[in-house]
């Protein structure tokens, strides 16, 4: 076993002027939970094989006392994608499988909209976001949890996406073809997704706190668990039952790990000499090599001086003040992480939030990395924080979002043309019946996605019940012939809602009544 985890250097130690300034940090730290009114975070930083930095605050569950530790659970979200990416090459490395091999060569039943795509796509396409699907295609069959559709309907599914650009040509993020990834590795290494996760990653770092597959929250303990802010404070959602499942998005989003065991994982990568390696050089050069190119953004050239970024196995490339970074983030409702390395410094960041931590974790890092590539900035929490508030001010004035304050319930005479039961080819069926004098909207195979129909004007839109599912779709009906099928499409109210409710992706059609 490799093991890649010293012991905590003591508080208040000098580091040299390359190194990290601790008690900057710790103002970072303080700063960032006080301004964002985190319910919990922890935070690390690991220099050249040591740990130099770690701390945490606040609660697995906001109210509980239960405080969170370097062993608390967090859900990493999309910084699975890279632990998918490592699984991959380690299997690459053994002689399992090769990046350029058509992804049909171990699913048969993969199909992409467009055959020629089908089989042109590699293994390694599947991983680099540049397919033709739109921004976050199919989410909704992984988001909102809990839900009820499986990897094979994932699969089966993106027969039924429709590309919005030519294959290879455009940069749009993805989660779907990471799940199929995992099933790849599963098909060629002959063993579920999450039992060579367990075997080629953590049983090897040694990351003994990290959970993948189904597993018992008591059993394992120390969860934190998601919240969402409310006027109230600090509120928990989706809140973990008794056994946390095998979920189908485990590939894309779905480990969850400590802050000790991300630790680990960043100092392997840190570590390219260390014996024995968990991989070969040649597979660290693949993951990390630029495999489609990304926007440069306005922000990454005011605030970093950017003049690249890429897309690897797993990983965003960039430079930020004339050093290259590898990075990441993950979202998910309630958790939010970032994980940073600046690879010529041996230099790893990590960020674990269970609250609205999506601000937090870009200002921290941003504060945390400029400690190396540029320190006599001296900048600060709240130089970034308000700049971020500039940024989504003048991007508020850009986007016209509607005012739906005069809303009122749908009434049953007006809708009763467009009641009955609906059916998208990937999503699968949903409903729009009266129910106690509303008219309510049901996902059978999406349970979260159930809410009232309300009226706005002339227009239909549906409010969700549970409060985390916070994008509201507008209803827009089709009746083009009395012969036809009505049709039904959804669009966001919200033009700036999460990308993940992909609800332009939907194409409903009528097909029978409400039973």
């Amino acid at each position: 076993m490799i093991s890649l985890l010293p012991c905590l250097l003591l508080a208040g130690i000098s580091f040299s002027a390359a190194g990290l300034d601790s008690a900057r940090a710790d103002v970072a730290f303080a700063d960032t939970y006080a301004r964002y009114q985190l319910p919990g975070m922890a935070v690390g930083i690991i220099e050249d094989g040591k740990v130099v930095y770690s701390r945490t605050a606040g609660e697995t569950v906001a109210g509980s006392g239960e405080n969170i530790n370097a062993d608390t659970l967090f859900k990493i979200a999309s910084n699975s994608k890279a632990m998918t990416a490592g699984v991959l090459a380690r299997l690459v490395d053994a002689g399992k499988l090769k990046w350029n091999d058509p992804v049909t060569k171990y699913l048969p039943q993969f199909r992409m909209h467009d055959p020629w795509v089908t089989q042109q796509m590699q293994v390694r396409g599947l991983l680099i976001h540049n397919s033709g699907l739109g921004l976050g295609a199919g989410d909704l069959m992984l988001w909102p949890e809990p839900n009820h559709f499986t990897r094979k309907d994932i699969i089966a599914g993106l027969a039924h996406l429709k590309p919005t650009h030519s294959f290879r040509s455009h940069y749009a993020y993805d989660n779907l073809l990471y799940v199929v990834a995992g099933e790849v590795a599963a098909a060629a290494a002959g063993e579920p997704y999450e039992v060579l996760v367990k075997r080629e990653l953590f049983q090897p770092l040694g990351m003994n706190r990290c959970q993948v597959g189904e597993w018992t929250r008591a059993k394992v303990g120390n969860v934190a668990q998601p919240h969402m802010r409310t006027p109230a404070g600090n509120r928990v959602i989706r809140q973990d039952g008794d056994v946390v499942p095998n979920i189908t998005s485990m590939a894309a989003g779905g480990i969850r790990c400590s802050l000790n065991d991300m630790l680990t994982w960043v100092g392997m990568w840190l570590a390219p000499d260390r014996q024995p390696a968990w991989l070969s050089a040649e597979q660290r050069k693949a993951v990390w090599t630029p495999h489609m190119p990304m926007p440069v953004t306005q922000r990454m050239r005011e605030w970093d001086n950017s003049h690249f970024s890429a897309y690897g196995y797993g990983w965003r490339l960039s430079d930020v003040d004339g050093e290259w970074k590898v990075a990441h983030t993950g979202s998910l409702a309630g958790m939010y992480s970032s994980v940073i390395l600046l690879p010529d410094r041996k230099v790893g960041i990590v960020i674990l939030t269970n609250g609205e931590g999506d601000e937090a974790r870009v200002v921290l890092g941003q504060v945390l990395a400029k400690h190396y590539t540029a320190p006599e900035q001296s900048v600060s929490v709240a130089h970034y924080a308000e700049s971020l508030a500039r940024e989504k001010a003048a991007e508020k004035e850009k986007r016209a979002i509607a005012d739906t304050s005069a809303r009122k319930a749908a009434k049953l005479d007006e809708f009763q043309r467009w009641l009955g039961r609906y059916k998208d080819p990937w999503f699968g069926e949903v409903s729009l019946c009266a129910e106690s004098g509303k008219i309510r909207f049901h996902a059978p195979r999406s349970p979260m996605l159930t809410g009232t129909v309300i009226q706005v004007g002339s227009r239909w839109l549906v409010d969700w019940d549970e409060v985390s599912v916070d994008a509201e779709p507008w209803l827009d009906f089709v009746a083009v012939e009395s012969s036809q099928p009505v049709r039904l499409k959804l669009s966001h109210v919200d033009p700036d809602a999460d990308f993940s409710y992909d609800y332009a992706d939907l194409d409903f059609t009528r097909v029978g009544d409400c039973r």
